[in-house]
C-alpha cells in the first residue's frame, strides 16, 4: 500500500504561481511513477504530468513551459510547480501513484494504482 498526501492548493489570480506537493508513504521502495491529474468542473478527469522513477518528465501541452514536474526520491516526495496560472487551469488536482519500470510514465487513470485526496486550485481572472 501506498499513502499519498497532497497539499499546496489553494486560489491565485491569473499569471500568478502556485507549487503542489505530494507526500508518498507504505511502500515506497519499489520504482513507481507519479502523476498528477486535474478534475475541472463538469469534465472528466484528465492526465497533466508524470515524472518516472529515474525522473524522467512528459506533459500535456496545454501546460509545457508553465507547469513543471520533479521529484525527491529520498523524501519520498513529488512536487508541480504551476507558473503562469489561467483560470483553465481551474480544477481538483490529484497526485497519483503507479507502480513501473523505472523509465516508463503511465498516462492513464487506470495504470495508476493509488491516489490521493486531491487538492483545489482555482485560478481567478
Amino acid at each position: 500500500q501506498v499513502q499519498l498526501v497532497e497539499s499546496g492548493g489553494g486560489l491565485v489570480q491569473a499569471g500568478g504561481s502556485l507549487r503542489l506537493s505530494c507526500a508518498a508513504s507504505g511502500r515506497t521502495f519499489s520504482p513507481y511513477a507519479m502523476g498528477w491529474f486535474r478534475q475541472a468542473p463538469g469534465k472528466e478527469r484528465e492526465f497533466v504530468v508524470g515524472v518516472s522513477w529515474s525522473g524522467g518528465t512528459t506533459y500535456v501541452d496545454s501546460v509545457k513551459g508553465r507547469f513543471t514536474i520533479s521529484r525527491d526520491n529520498a523524501k519520498n516526495t513529488v512536487y508541480l510547480q504551476m507558473n503562469s496560472l489561467k483560470p483553465e487551469d481551474t480544477a481538483v488536482y490529484y497526485c497519483a501513484a503507479a507502480f513501473a519500470r523505472v523509465a516508463l510514465i503511465p498516462r492513464l487513470e487506470g495504470e495508476y494504482h493509488y491516489w490521493g485526496q486531491g487538492t483545489q486550485v482555482t485560478v481567478s481572472s
